[in-house]
């Protein structure tokens, strides 16, 4: 069976010959591959021969969803036969697809529409690239929300425009919503199985979700029960606003984290929240329904803990107009009445529908089914793991406002301000943000602006950085409403000042004068400054509003290269765009 020179003496190629000969091909086609992976080959993966063929994965992601699912895709691929890789839009010319035979594209949609951050130059090129993609076979896979009106809208741009260069679209487009797990599987095994060529064999029984592991492990599938330490108000008595920060215990979770990344939270529903839907629906909550992958339930129960009951979209409105008789709601989903249907679900929730359009009630499963799965809500984290072991700390603004005539309030925001108290568990797991992180050098220095609660990742920044002894400057720029109520963390900045773990602090208040002043105008008057920093190799963060903060930050920092870099706007936008292919240029916005 072995070779003369093969490098075993021969008593152990006699030891081996009988061992092999005693094995199914199964087991030699295991062993084979745990010897070619050597001691971290996962355990229970059965590999197959690597016949299938260039496999890549191509993602495009915000939150760190797409990227996760893009590991799992190559996982996967790669033990039916696949030679298979990942790649992020950022790190990928629209030019080169035409050599990729098989594209697997997962992709996040983000605010009205918009393809992810890291994704927009990817995005743009391909829209307007003449190329021909004969040849590449492809199969998209969407994320997105259907609370918002344009739902996967980049995955079906992408899907659309990958067709129309010339692919060949081997497996339908999926388009998930935030709970994507189900979609996405079903996806995965449609797309694999259509571009396997016949003859590949696909092995049965290989480990989905990576390798086995013994105990209990923590994550998405399996959130962590984590104790509510300590809750503090950030804001002084006088403020407009309620900010809280939160310490929570991750002691025997196994759980990590990195600066950058974001901590999930798994809220309930509040109590007057169900009791409205309840009594909008002419329901009890003692009914009994089915819940997806739950089993059955008491309504009540459901509706605190499983469902999304607030979120109004269109996806929930037609769900309602096949279990009611009703002329206006069919009108308003018309396709001609797209701006009738924004203006209504603008400010309103799904207990308004049920009043306006089931006045006679609904039947509780029917309730039931108007429903999505209540996501978790991400929280960018406020803590360094080296500053405080065993702990996560997050900085939350809570949420109350009143539209239509209605008290409203954040889901989650006003769980973990009203009804979580310490000692509380609450159900957590890491969301990881690669798109967010310190430089590797520590020497490095870095920009941060983050008004508001978006100072929470820059928090956890000066803490790792100050816990690792890093030489690299820290410049945060905070802004918010009034200095004696609402400067978070004051004492905290003033000691990272002093100890010289933060080299500038520059503060914008916006009410505590005539006219309001913002973070960019802070960036503007120190515009000098922050050039000269970006010349020495600074990065720059931005963490907050993505709808205006971050728009005029990032109007800002373009002015102030064109002004004290002495560029033209186009020159000034080029440097800016480098800045972020660069990954010196990175944002967490919202």
């Amino acid at each position: 069976m072995f070779p003369d020179h093969a490098p075993f003496h021969p008593e152990q190629r006699r030891a081996l010959e009988i061992q092999l000969a005693g094995l199914n091909s199964v087991q030699r086609a295991w062993l084979s591959g745990f010897l070619a992976g050597g001691p971290g080959a996962a355990v229970g993966a059965v590999p197959v021969a690597a016949a299938g063929g260039k496999l890549l994965v191509l993602y495009g992601t915000e939150s760190g969803n797409s990227e996760i699912l893009a590991d799992r895709s190559v996982k996967e691929a790669k033990k039916r036969g696949f030679q298979a890789a990942m790649k992020n839009m950022s790190d990928l010319a629209v030019g080169d697809l035409g050599k990729v035979p098989n594209l697997l594209v997962i992709v996040s949609t983000w605010g009205d529409g918009e393809p992810p951050e890291t994704a927009t130059a990817f995005y743009k090129e391909l829209m307007t690239a003449d190329v021909s993609l004969a040849g590449v076979r492809f199969s998209v896979c969407a994320l997105g929300d259907t609370s918002y009106e344009k739902f996967c809208q980049t995955g079906k741009d992408v899907d659309a425009r990958l067709e129309s260069l010339g692919g060949s679209r081997i497996s339908p487009r999926q388009d998930c919503d935030v709970d994507y797990e189900d979609g996405y599987a079903s996806w995965l095994e449609g797309a694999l199985n259509a571009f396997a060529p016949a003859g590949v064999a696909i092995v049965e029984g290989a480990v989905a979700g990576g390798s086995v592991v013994s105990g209990v492990e923590y994550g998405k599938k399996n959130p962590f029960p984590s104790e509510l330490l300590e809750t503090l108000i950030l804001n002084g008595e006088g403020s407009a606003k309620e900010t809280l920060h939160l310490e929570f215990s991750l002691a025997g979770s196994g759980l990590q984290y990195e600066p950058g990344d974001a901590l999930a939270v798994l809220p309930l529903n509040a109590p007057d929240v169900v009791a409205a839907v309840l009594a909008a629906a002419k329901l009890k909550g003692t009914e009994e329904v089915e819940v997806k992958n739950v089993g059955r339930k008491l309504l009540a129960d459901a509706l605190r803990e499983d469902f999304d009951i607030t979120a109004v979209s269109r996806n929930v409105l037609t769900k309602l107009a096949e279990a009611v008789d009703s002329v206006r709601l069919r009108d308003l989903l018309a396709e001609g009445a797209k701006d009738e249907l924004k203006a209504y679900n603008d400010g309103r929730e799904i207990v308004d529908a049920i009043e306006d359009f089931a006045p006679n009630g609904l039947g509780a499963q029917a309730l039931a089914d108007l429903f999505r799965k209540l996501p978790p809500r991400l929280y960018s984290i406020a803590s360094s793991p080296l500053a405080h072991v065993d702990e996560v700390h997050l900085t939350v603004a809570a949420v109350r406002y009143q539209t239509h005539g209605k008290q409203r309030k954040g889901v989650c925001s006003t769980y973990l301000a009203d009804r979580v108290k310490s000692g509380d568990l609450v159900s957590v797991f890491v969301q990881p943000n690669k798109n967010f992180r310190l430089p590797a050098d520590g020497a490095t220095p870095i920009i941060m602006v983050g008004p508001g609660t978006g100072v929470a990742p820059f928090r956890a920044f000066v803490e790792h950085r100050a816990a690792l002894g890093s030489s690299g400057k820290n410049w945060l720029f905070f802004g918010d409403q009034r200095y004696t109520y609402d400067f978070l963390y004051q004492l905290e900045w003033q000691d990272h000042l002093k100890s010289g773990a933060l080299t500038r602090l520059d503060l914008a208040f916006s009410r505590d004068q005539p006219e309001k002043v913002y973070v960019q105008d802070r960036m503007v008057s120190r515009g000098a400054d922050l050039y000269a920093w970006l010349e020495d190799g600074a990065h720059f963060y931005v963490c907050g509003d993505a709808s205006r903060m971050a728009a005029d930050v990032h109007e800002a920092l373009i002015g102030i290269v064109q002004n004290h870099g002495a560029k033209s706007r186009e020159e000034a936008e080029a440097y800016v765009e480098e800045l972020k292919k660069s990954k010196r240029y990175q944002r967490d916005v919202y």
